[in-house]
């Protein structure tokens, strides 16, 4: 069963057929609607937006947007020109905020197909926004994990992705250890996904969390200077400012990486690799990158987490420039 909030665009929202089991009128602040929904149990809730009071700033919708899972939600824009412009599309998407439509045949359509970052990818104007940021009189500074966004010290927030191509190859530990070298002298998070591997590291501070809420942990740590983010299964880099992958450079953990995706080393041609648990020398490393045709930023040796500084961790954090 559904939910509707409307007010200007109330008839055309009435005139849908589907069942709603609760509907609202009128216009609302943020806060109203999250209590009254917040623990109420629905299917999608259609949201005319001129039902949120002072839609325009979208510092709104980001309060919606962390108390809401906005998956279950489709948003009735308004056939303003502010709604219309990129940026303001750009920074719904960066809230997390995918479906969207200025039509009835639209919500019918994301009723049933529902749409996912891939979807409005190509209507993410990161640039746009990145001016909105330094420009806007308004103050419009984007609420996003993917664009460049101000952080807490004034410069942006950089939100790096950690992927293991290899098993096991050492992306939850590598983290740990990034962090711990950091955390004195930086603004530094880390949060990994669609795991609880960081349970084991007896630290609060790091977060595990599951795809649909990773974008509601990324918007609370605004104030960072660095998210660290271990990637696991979750596909779409584009949440990343920038993204390393890790490859364990032993016989067994290549040729079991090359059977799954035999194309992997041509895929990975202009990524940013590092070889992790690396014995390989220097001239050894310059014969791989040779064989494989990868560039490799970095060969970190196997070492020891719990020392309080890791010389290879801190040369690779000079090579990331933090």
């Amino acid at each position: 069963m559904n939910v509707m909030i409307y007010n200007k665009y109330k008839d055309l929202l009435m005139g849908l057929n589907i069942e709603v089991m609760k509907s609202l009128e009128g216009v609302y602040n943020v806060d109203e609607i999250i209590d009254t929904f917040t623990n109420f149990y629905y299917d999608k809730m259609i949201l005319d937006i001129t039902a949120i009071r002072d839609y325009q700033n979208t510092d709104n919708l980001q309060k919606l947007a962390m108390n809401i899972n906005m998956e279950n939600v489709i948003l009735l824009l308004d056939n303003t020109p502010e709604t219309e412009t990129k940026t303001y599309l750009s920074k719904l998407i960066s809230l997390g905020i995918y479906n969207f439509t200025k039509n009835a045949d639209g919500i019918n359509y994301l009723l049933v197909h529902p749409h996912t970052y891939r979807d409005v990818v190509n209507i993410h104007n990161l640039s746009d926004l990145e001016s909105m940021q330094n420009n806007d009189p308004m103050g419009g500074a984007a609420p996003t994990a993917v664009a460049p966004m101000s952080s807490g010290g004034g410069g942006r927030l950089r939100v790096i992705g950690i992927r293991n191509l290899t098993q096991h190859a050492g992306a939850t530990t590598l983290i740990y250890m990034l962090r711990k070298m950091l955390k004195d002298i930086r603004n530094v998070a880390a949060i990994e996904v669609n795991k609880v591997d960081f349970l084991y590291f007896n630290d609060d501070t790091m977060i595990s969390t599951t795809t649909n809420e990773l974008l509601k942990e990324l918007m609370k740590r605004q104030s960072c200077d660095i998210i660290f983010l271990d990637l696991n299964d979750y596909d779409d880099d584009e949440i990343c400012t920038e993204v390393y992958y890790l490859l364990e450079p032993s016989t067994i953990m290549m040729n079991k990486m090359l059977r799954k995706n035999r194309r992997v080393l041509e895929q990975m041609r202009d990524k940013k690799i590092i070889l992790n648990k690396c014995v390989l020398s220097a001239e050894d490393v310059a014969t791989f990158e040779y064989e494989t045709k990868l560039k490799v930023l970095a060969a970190i040796p196997p070492v020891d987490e719990r020392q309080s500084r890791i010389d290879p961790v801190v040369r690779f954090i000079s090579k990331m420039n933090m």
